[in-house]
């Protein structure tokens, strides 16, 4: 009977063990590992050198957080775009932006829905969005620029 017991304490003891360790083969300390990414994809990166040519007096800005463009004071409607990132924003340089410019990668999979809720978000607050399913040329860029309306000048909310 002890010896059933004995055993039954060590099997409960490693199972705890085992449970308590799950997830940590890839960690240091208490995290997962991290790793460094790149900056622009090898699409992203014709982007925006593409955007510096068509527009040298402009600042063109890359892998901009939409938490740096739209605010709200509920936490649920910011849990809405607080992981959004924009492919790049192209602004005045006084930093007023002009538009913000998604290009979606050929193995881009979200769903036209996804792509509309964040354009709608970022046209809500008053943003100018320009879609691209490649790289344009630079004067299909300034036609495409040079055809939005003029933005309108950012307001401070009350906070």
């Amino acid at each position: 009977m002890t010896v059933i017991v004995i055993t039954v304490v060590v099997l409960l003891t490693l199972a705890a063990i085992a449970f308590l360790m799950r997830g940590k083969t890839r960690t240091t300390g208490d995290r997962d590992k991290i790793w460094r990414r790149r900056l622009l994809s090898k699409n992203e990166q014709p982007m925006y050198f593409r955007l510096r040519e068509a527009f040298p007096d402009q600042v063109v800005l890359a892998q901009v957080a939409f938490s740096s463009l739209v605010n709200s004071r509920s936490k649920s409607t910011q849990s809405t775009f607080d992981r959004k990132v924009a492919d790049f924003l192209l602004c005045t340089p006084a930093f007023e932006v002009l538009a913000v410019i998604e290009l979606d990668e050929p193995n881009h999979k979200a769903d036209a829905e996804a792509d509309a809720a964040s354009d709608a978000m970022l046209m809500e607050a008053g943003y100018q969005v320009l879609r691209f399913d490649r790289v344009p040329d630079a004067k299909e860029l300034k036609a495409a620029v040079g055809a939005l309306p003029v933005p309108r000048p950012v307001q401070a909310a009350a906070d």
